[in-house]
């Protein structure tokens, strides 16, 4: 029998995404076993843990063997202090000035990569007495925040020298891990850095979760984002290994209604699909303002009582419809969009032309979540 809890939403609604919890701790320690035992293991928990929910996750990822947070704002920082949890979080983006104070009050580590940056930090620290902890973004080739390389050195003994920060570590984001040659120059880039600085106390991270799998880098924390939810990221041709990974979010809802179609009518809006014979139609509350793109409208399978069956229609804002050509079903019963074995993101994602992090995003908008072991 499966455990079951929620996050603290309202369900009044017969549609809902489902958090395997023990899918996304048997992918970490996959994960893990392929990390040197010497490297930290930092998990990417921005927008919402993917759409997963991060303060529901944050538990299990820490008895999972993850050492520290990954966010992409203070405030989804402080969304999971005031859930208690204490282990370093690391704000990966860029921060606004103003937001200094809070991350500081509330031990939050983040970026840095500019004097605007340490300026403002001697304000916090001469104003609160408590100095900000920080991580030297470098801009290795991405092109989208840091300090560049070549200015990196430099950059780095003045952070060194600041006595108002606390200087925990350097870092930098590979823009094409799956590109051995473009992430050649970017390493190349990172170590004309890492080679010349004083590295000891700092924590030294470059590796993507595509990274973490394909390359041996001098650091001594990775950043795994994707694959702690059980889908890859795109790879290089050669890794040095592939954990097994289990998808895990699920998406379901019961049917609210059954009624019968008559040969050449149509189903839905704009009449996309019509019925070539009598045929049964099932009804779910789930549609494209619940994240689920009308660009899946005909194209995508459902499981209802362990058969699969056939959307039809154009997905509306709030429902679509199944063909149950062949299936028992009854209102009340439920219908499985995506599971852990035949019904994957990644088959949603190629037929969108998208990547798998952006789906997960979506289905975060009215859905609740149910946390199940």
């Amino acid at each position: 029998m499966k455990n079951v809890r929620q996050a603290n939403v309202n369900i009044h609604k017969d549609a809902w995404v489902e958090i395997n919890l023990d899918s996304l701790a048997q992918n970490i320690q996959e994960i893990k076993k392929g990390i040197p035992k010497d490297k930290k293991f930092l998990a990417i928990v921005k927008a919402d843990a993917y759409g997963h929910g991060a303060s529901m996750l944050a538990q299990t990822m820490l008895a999972s063997g993850v050492d520290a947070f990954g966010v992409s704002s203070v405030d989804e920082g402080l969304d999971l202090r005031k859930v208690k949890i204490k282990a370093p979080i690391l704000v990966v983006g860029a921060i606004p000035l103003w937001a200094i104070e809070s991350a500081a009050q509330n031990d939050i580590a983040f970026s840095i990569f500019n004097d605007e940056h340490l300026e403002a930090c001697k304000d916090v620290y001469e104003r609160t007495g408590i100095k900000p902890k920080v991580h030297v973004k470098l801009d290795t080739g991405m092109n989208r925040i840091g300090v560049r390389s070549e200015n990196g050195v430099s950059y780095i003994e003045k952070v060194r020298q600041a006595d108002f920060v606390d200087f925990e570590g350097v870092f930098t984001h590979l823009a094409s891990a799956e590109e051995p040659e473009e992430t050649k120059k970017q390493i190349d880039r990172w170590n004309s850095v890492i080679e010349n600085i004083d590295t000891k106390g700092l924590l030294l991270h470059i590796q993507n979760t595509a990274a973490t799998f394909a390359y041996d880098i001098k650091s001594n924390m990775v950043r795994v984002g994707i694959s702690l939810y059980g889908l890859y990221p795109d790879l290089p041709q050669k890794v040095n290994y592939k954990p097994k990974l289990k998808q895990v979010m699920g998406l379901k809802g019961r049917i609210t209604n059954i009624h019968e179609v008559m040969p050449g009518e149509g189903v839905s809006y704009s009449h996309k699909f019509i019925a070539e014979k009598k045929s049964r139609v099932a009804t779910i509350p789930i549609g494209y303002a619940d994240g689920v793109s009308r660009n899946l409208s005909n194209k995508i399978y459902g499981l209802i009582n362990g058969h699969k069956v056939r959307q039809i229609g154009n997905i509306t804002m709030d429902q679509m419809m199944f063909d149950l050509d062949g299936v028992e079903a009854h209102v009340g019963d439920v219908v499985t969009l995506l599971d852990d074995k035949t019904l994957s993101l990644d088959s949603w994602a190629k037929i969108l032309h998208t990547i798998n992090y952006e789906l997960t995003c979506r289905l975060k908008v009215r859905l609740p979540r149910i946390y199940v072991r």
